[in-house]
């Protein structure tokens, strides 16, 4: 049973893990290096560069929550069941569905818009409706993430806080 614990906890801090360090250290790396070194051109670079990553990220985090869901049926089935067992599959459940809005249905819509311009968004006037459902896509995304990151906060907790 503590194997199984603590591999739950290893797949929850990856995935954790991985979208805090995208979040707070890669994205602004990114996007403070290629606005520097080409004004004109380096955010909408910086933005396919980090929209790239994350679409693959996106991906692992599916990955460690099938993992997640095995261990976490293992654990139940096998030795005493943790305590809140539902609530810990509900917020798995939170996680994946808003991981694959992300990946399913946000990111390609985001890819269209960028398609559709011929240059950088932010060059659109601000009266452009695809420059505001860029935005409006890009906060739900951010938002997206910000949620499966505070769910995934809450399951390390849970899962430390066994015995």
């Amino acid at each position: 049973m503590i194997g199984l614990r603590v591999a739950s906890l290893v797949a929850l801090a990856i995935w954790v893990g991985g979208l805090a360090a995208l979040g707070f250290v890669a994205a602004p790396a990114v996007f403070n290096t290629l606005e520097t070194s080409d004004p004109a051109g380096g955010r909408a670079l910086a933005g396919l560069v980090f929209g790239a990553v994350l679409y693959r990220f996106q991906y692992v985090a599916l990955g460690l929550a099938a993992i997640l869901i095995i261990l976490f049926i293992l654990r139940a089935l096998l030795g005493p069941r943790p305590l809140r067992m539902a609530w810990r599959m509900w917020t798995l459940a939170a996680m994946i569905v808003m991981t694959a809005a992300a990946l399913f249905f946000v990111s390609p819509r985001i890819d269209r818009i960028r398609a559709e311009v011929p240059g950088p968004i932010a060059a659109l006037p601000d009266s452009d409706a695809r420059k505001a459902e860029f935005g409006r896509l890009h906060g739900f995304s951010t938002a997206l993430v910000l949620v499966t990151l505070a769910g995934g906060i809450a399951l390390i907790w849970m899962e430390a806080g066994d015995s």
